[in-house]
């Protein structure tokens, strides 16, 4: 039984690692195509740096990871550990579902932000269609759920680090709205009031 329990959980762990590796490089292929972005901006955009400076930081920041891969001291039953990989896999196929809905939702208009700043480009159009017209945030809220997903399969403490980085994507979604409400008024302020920011509502 304990054999076919770490089949199981490499499996899904293979194949939950190659889902956070697409959406990794559709986050990088978003960063390239926001480099040609002139319209309006809030803060301070990540093409204002240098690109050594993002090289330096994200391979630091891969060090850490390496580094705190280590297991997580949760139990060891094997049912406890089956259910923790099993929903994990749910969670993560669900936040991945969200964040590739809205990035097709989006088409060309999809940039990546920073918790520093974000910018629109020339000729900016307001998605409201697809997953946008449940939560303003879907993209976020597919990455929150992922990573609780992520925790769940992999339970190591690296990946509750990243976890846990959550309030930078509350940060980054206000710093959207602020640039979104600037350039688009009103229209924006009725799509406010429709659509809830992360939550999809009840009506």
């Amino acid at each position: 039984m304990a054999v076919a329990i770490e089949s199981y959980q490499r499996h899904i762990q293979r194949a939950t690692s190659v889902a956070w590796l697409a959406m990794a490089a559709m986050a990088l292929h978003g960063a390239w195509r926001g480099r040609h972005a002139t319209g309006r901006k809030v803060g301070s955009p990540f093409t204002e740096r240098p690109w050594w400076l993002y090289a330096l930081a994200g391979g630091g920041y891969l060090l850490v990871l390496v580094r705190l891969w280590r297991p997580l001291p949760l139990g060891r039953a094997p049912l406890a550990r089956v259910a923790a990989t099993t929903s994990g896999a749910v969670l993560s196929a669900l936040g991945a579902a969200l964040i590739i809905a809205g990035r097709f939702a989006l088409g060309d208009m999809y940039n990546v932000s920073s918790a520093f700043g974000t910018q629109l480009y020339t000729g900016h159009r307001l998605v409201t269609s697809g997953p946008f017209a449940v939560v303003r945030h879907p993209m976020y809220l597919g990455a929150l759920i992922a990573g609780v997903g992520a925790v769940l399969t992999y339970r190591t403490w690296a990946v509750l680090f990243v976890a846990l980085h959550w309030p930078v994507l509350l940060v980054r979604g206000r710093r959207e709205e602020n640039a979104l409400q600037a350039e688009f008024g009103e229209a924006w302020l009725r799509y406010q009031e429709r659509v809830p920011a992360w939550l999809p509502s009840l009506r």
